[in-house]
C-alpha cells in the first residue's frame, strides 16, 4: 500500500474517531505544500470539556491502534486536558477545549494551507 493511500487512510480514521465522540469544528490542515512544517497533515477539533477532550483523544489511539495497527509516536497534554496533542509523525493531532483553541487561534498559523472543514 502506497504511503499517501496509508496516511488518506489515517486521516480519515481519526477523523471518525472524533466524530464518534462528538467532537466540534473539525478542521484537516495540507501543509505538505508549506516549506519546514511539522507534518504534512495537521488536524484539530475542539471538546467542551476536560472529560471529553480525553475521551476524543482516548477514542482516536484506540481506533488507530485496534484498525490500522499503528500508535502515536508522541502524545502531550492527558494530564490535565486542556489539550492533547497525538503525534502520527505525518499527522499531527490536536484535541483542545474550546476556550483554549479560541485563545490560541492555531487556525491562522498555515494561512497558505488547504483546509478542509468536517461537517459533523
Amino acid at each position: 500500500m502506497s504511503k499517501t493511500i496509508e496516511k488518506q487512510l489515517l486521516i480519515d480514521k481519526i477523523v471518525d474517531a472524533i466524530q464518534d465522540t462528538k467532537g466540534e469544528d473539525i478542521m484537516v490542515f495540507d501543509l505538505s505544500k508549506i516549506e519546514n512544517s511539522v507534518a504534512e497533515t495537521f488536524i484539530i477539533c475542539s471538546g467542551n470539556s476536560n472529560t471529553q477532550v480525553s475521551a476524543i483523544a482516548g477514542n482516536i489511539e484506540k481506533k488507530v491502534r485496534n484498525d490500522l495497527q499503528d500508535r502515536p509516536w508522541h502524545v502531550e497534554g492527558t494530564e490535565n486536558a486542556m489539550w492533547v496533542l497525538l503525534d502520527y509523525v505525518s499527522v499531527v493531532v490536536h484535541v483542545f477545549q474550546r476556550s483554549i483553541r479560541e485563545y490560541y487561534e492555531i487556525e491562522e498559523l498555515w494561512g497558505d494551507a488547504q483546509i478542509t472543514k468536517i461537517e459533523n
